[in-house]
């Protein structure tokens, strides 16, 4: 039978008043309170509802035991988690030219209020991101007398590289796609327009920019990149930093060719674009150091070729350009993926900032516990402070175990989750004295999933300078891609979940199932699957390594679409980090994404009379797709694709059979890629299945699904416009010169 804790009494408030009423005929006969309202039956209720409330804490007995138990496994329960984003900053004012600089923890404020985590400049420039869109096929094709009249044009010799100037990120808001910058683009490069709010202020806007001459000013752009690794496992060792440079414009020319000036890195919490962030770019000290040449393609007919920045044939926009930012991968890097970039940005969490807060008095007893003035407390940021005779406050130190501290020792325990600090006993770290008073000196505290926010959810920001002053310029805030990572704080019950595994691994990795209970325990994943690969060498894809041990996650995705989940590199280094702090000390031990093995399928199959031929063509489609996902409940067995299965013909027949409407199944058609070139699966012998043999650490993609509805099995399909397989082609550099296309216009 099933262990359930017991409730200590499971008797109701109804309960109460019927056994009360059930007992009143044998002890007073003549009195009959059975009528609602009847001042008898009132006192009934009134004792029922007081013995209500005494069960309702007597059967929290064994929640306080529960509580204990964890306490006693060294296993608290996990704090909140706050929400993080990145948010640009403008000055929000007629004609603004001069720099504001806003002191850190400055107040956002909407449905959940957010704090900055750095002081940030704001110059007086707005940013647009451009970028030069390289053709498609069939733009070439249809433009090929343009560009080849362009060509002759600024007499090229060599190939071109035909683009279209394309704004991204437009209105300051990120796209969920994301732009490759290595892929996407004709140059290998995002542009950024600096531009003032109106043509006669580009002068002093580029004194702004160039600073007091002392210092140069610093400039702040966000990025939220949006890294995938190759489904191959080739480069698992990668750390996936993304080496680039930052240029900005200016108004030389060398032997016909621009000039740009590079820009220092004070600071990149991106780490190299592998977590969202700040770069800090110190801008040149000089206004002669930045410029822009003339942009006017009807000045000058160079515009926008070359290594040029992108032609604009806004007016507008070209009398107001400041200089251009050029943000250039490395030559070595084969995609740089970004989903948002935004100037005079700072980074925002969900934490609220408090500063010396007496939080109580000693009363010179052990194992005092004092409460903070908010829960989910950030221990990073927590310091405490206890006042001690002719010394004032004095900053006691936190430790995870007050039994291993010295009598006196100025120590504490926090407990972040439930917002408390607790004292020694006077043997196992000191008392505080008795009327001291306890302060906390710095503190930062919140979180949950209500600070989940979409884009363009915060618009209002009220800021400190530097020095304390108010600001009084007039600021709007420009949120162009949501808040995340917030999660609530645990409940007991998730917390007990959590109690069989640590029990079985204690916090150490040794066993499959121990491997597999850690992953599902890193902070800040969301894992969709699990295995684990003892003695498998994944460079080289060999097994039976002695001391290996390899450890594939998946992230968790709704869909079974393709393409498939790939794990992006954060969650691939926050799952070896945390696994391999858990690690014997002697195993290799690797963190990979999974091979996938593209594939096709062709069904010929007729329906039965009464349903509608899309319909069951849609179900087919779907039931196949759901047969070879690889994350449950989809599958086989309702856990994935395995490992390495086969796939056959044959078990697919019996899939598309079980599809409601189905008549009769002909055949079921697979293919694979083979050289670039999708190729039909053949059989070995007359007789034998068609089938495709995975490896073991394989699993299939499937790319496409062409169904038949008159029993006539297709052999050729399509596969256009899915990474993974596709056929269809991505634009690129191609290693000519950029020429921009003239746009149509009206």
């Amino acid at each position: 039978m099933p262990i359930t804790p017991p409730r200590l009494d499971d008797r109701r408030y109804e309960d109460l008043v019927e056994e009360l009423l059930a007992r009143v005929p044998a002890h007073t006969p003549e009195w009959t309170p059975a009528q609602v309202g009847d001042p008898g039956r009132t006192l009934l209720e009134l004792f029922a509802w007081l013995a209500d409330t005494v069960l309702y804490r007597a059967n929290l007995i064994p929640e306080r035991q529960r509580l204990a138990f964890l306490q006693l496994l060294g296993m608290p329960m996990q704090a909140a988690r706050a929400s993080h984003g990145v948010v640009s900053l403008i000055l929000d004012e007629k004609n603004p030219v001069t720099a504001v600089t806003l002191a850190k923890e400055a107040q956002l404020a909407g449905p959940v209020n957010f704090e900055s985590l750095s002081e940030v400049t704001v110059l007086p420039v707005t940013g647009e991101c451009y970028y030069k869109r390289a053709l498609s096929s069939d733009e070439q094709s249809d433009l090929s007398e343009v560009i080849e009249g362009l060509r002759q044009f600024h007499k090229i010799d060599g190939t071109v590289d035909a683009y279209v100037t394309t704004q991204v990120f437009v209105d300051g808001l990120g796209i969920k796609s994301g732009l490759d910058v290595v892929q996407d683009t004709a140059d290998g490069s995002l542009w950024i327009a600096l531009l003032a709010s109106r043509p006669e202020d580009v002068a002093a806007v580029k004194l702004a920019l160039a600073g007091d001459g002392d210092s140069s000013e610093i400039l702040n752009v966000g990025i939220a990149p949006a890294i995938e690794l190759p489904a191959s496992f080739d480069d698992i060792r990668r750390a996936g930093a993304l080496e680039h440079s930052w240029w900005i414009s200016t108004e030389d020319l060398v032997d016909d060719e621009p000039v740009y000036s590079n820009l220092r890195r004070l600071s990149d919490t991106t780490q190299d674009y592998t977590r969202r962030g700040i770069e800090r770019l110190v801008m040149p000290g000089g206004v002669e150091d930045f410029g822009v040449l003339e942009g006017d393609a009807r000045k000058e007919a160079n515009a926008g070729v070359g290594d040029r920045p992108p032609r604009i044939d806004d007016p507008d926009r070209l009398s107001r350009l400041v200089a251009w930012l050029r943000l250039r991968p490395a030559d070595k890097l084969e995609s740089m993926a970004l989903s948002w970039v935004g100037i005079n940005a700072v980074e925002i969490d969900q934490r609220q900032t408090v500063r010396d807060r007496v939080i109580g008095q000693s009363d010179g007893s052990a194992d005092q516990l004092l409460s903070l003035p908010m829960s989910s407390v950030g221990p990073a940021s927590f310091e405490l402070q206890v006042e001690e005779a002719g010394r004032g406050y004095v900053l006691w130190q936190a430790v995870d175990d007050l039994a291993l501290s010295g009598r006196d020792d100025g120590v504490y325990k926090l407990d972040s989750e439930a917002g408390t600090v607790q004292f020694g006993n006077g043997i196992y770290g000191r008392i505080p004295e008795a009327g001291r008073r306890i302060r906390v000196a710095t503190m930062r505290a919140g979180g949950g999933a209500a600070g989940n926010l979409p884009a363009g959810t915060l618009e209002e920001i009220e800021a400190r300078g530097v020095d304390g002053s108010a600001v009084t310029s007039k600021l709007k805030v420009i949120q162009g891609i949501a808040t995340d990572g917030g999660a609530d704080a645990e409940t007991l019950d998730q917390a007990e979940r959590r109690i069989p595994a640590r029990l079985r691994h204690r916090n150490r990795a040794v066993t499959e199932d121990d491997y597999r209970s850690l992953v599902a325990e890193t902070p800040g994943t969301h894992i969709g699957r699990v295995e684990v690969l003892p003695r498998f060498m994944p460079r080289q894809r060999r097994f039976n390594v002695p001391g290996v041990v390899s450890v594939m996650v998946l992230p968790r995705k709704e869909s079974f679409d393709a393409p498939h989940p790939r794990p992006d590199q954060p969650l691939i280094q926050k799952v070896h980090d945390y696994l391999s702090a858990r690690r014997p000390l002697a195993t290799e031990l690797y963190v990979i994404g999974c091979e996938y093995i593209p594939m096709a399928l062709s069904v010929g199959m007729t329906v039965k009379a009464g349903f509608g031929h899309d319909q069951i063509n849609y179900d087919v489609q779907q039931a196949l797709k759901a047969y070879l996902a690889p994350l449950s409940p989809y599958g086989p067995s309702g856990e994935g694709w395995p490992l390495g299965s086969t796939i056959k013909d044959r078990e697919l027949e019996v899939v598309v059979a079980r599809v409601k409407g189905v008549d009769t199944v002909s055949s079921v058609n697979l293919f694979q890629k083979q050289n670039n070139i999708w190729q039909q699966v053949k059989r070995v012998q007359q007789c034998d299945a068609i089938q495709i043999t995975l490896q073991e650490w394989q699993l299939p993609e499937l790319l496409a699904v062409v169904v038949s509805t008159d029993g006539v099995t297709p052999d050729t399909v399509t596969v256009t416009g899915i990474s993974g397989g596709g056929t269809g082609t991505t634009a690129g550099t191609g290693g000519g010169v950029a020429l921009p296309v003239v746009p149509e216009v009206c």
